[in-house]
């Protein structure tokens, strides 16, 4: 059994739709330190993983731990019927998680029903960056913009001289090239040259959820998946995305 409260309910749904961009269903892992999830989307290229500690609420109970399947789309909507004076409490209830919202004496719930569903991932791939490049979330997600007007797949290529985004269309191109010390880029660091291709209508998904003044992570090796790191209301999100390999 567990029982948390968290301060705002919209804030919370925020950090819940962050996972909802990529999967629909997924295991809750609750336990003395907080909850997380690691799970898959549907295709099998990209993987994300949630983390949001004990101190990210203002009451949290949770003496053993335990796995909790749910419907996260539908938990998104209910959380979308919140207001912005509301408290949150999410609750076991045998079969079901309740989740109460409370505006002073005012109290509305909703149930929805655990889910039996197999333990999520349980490790991370263990890919280690030759280049790390951080910029703000509004930033990535105006580049993503731009390039979904050419193409499906963007590349990305980094070095000492800097961090390039290409986009190669059946009759359209774009290049996007930042200087090391760009005023757009926070911060990058290179051990060696890294270049790959990502389908764009997920680095869109991964992105949206990163707040516009909020710093985001982009980790890049040759050909291996990209990590993408970022924050959402006191919630650590990172995701992995596979490369598209061109074998000509």
């Amino acid at each position: 059994m567990f029982r948390f409260v968290v301060e705002d309910a919209k804030k919370f749904k925020s950090a819940i739709d962050a996972i909802v961009n990529l999967i629909d269903e997924g295991t809750l892992e609750i336990n003395a330190d907080g909850i997380m999830l690691k799970a898959m989307d549907p295709s099998q290229i990209a993987m994300v993983c949630f983390s949001m500690p004990k101190s990210a609420f203002v009451e949290y109970e949770a003496p053993n731990p335990v796995r909790v399947g749910l419907n996260l789309d539908n938990l998104s909507k209910y959380l979308s019927r919140s207001r912005s004076d509301e408290k949150l409490e999410i609750s076991q209830d045998e079969n079901k998680v309740a989740l109460k919202f409370i505006a002073g004496k005012h109290r509305r719930s909703f149930k929805m029903p655990i889910l039996d569903m197999p333990a999520g991932i349980s490790r991370e791939p263990n890919v280690v960056p030759d280049v790390v490049v951080k910029m703000l979330g509004g930033v990535a997600k105006d580049h993503l913009r731009d390039a979904s007007l050419i193409s499906t797949h963007v590349v990305f290529q980094a070095g000492e001289e800097g961090f390039k985004m290409e986009v190669h269309g059946d009759s359209s191109d774009l290049v996007d090239e930042q200087e090391k010390n760009s005023e757009e880029l926070i911060e990058m660091s290179v051990i060696a040259p890294a270049k790959a291709t990502f389908p764009l209508q997920y680095l869109e998904d991964i992105a949206k959820a990163c707040p516009e003044t909020s710093p985001i992570t982009l980790n890049l090796k040759t050909n291996a998946p990209i990590k993408v790191e970022f924050e959402v209301e006191h919630a650590k999100l990172t995701y992995y995305l596979a490369p598209r390999i061109d074998t000509d």
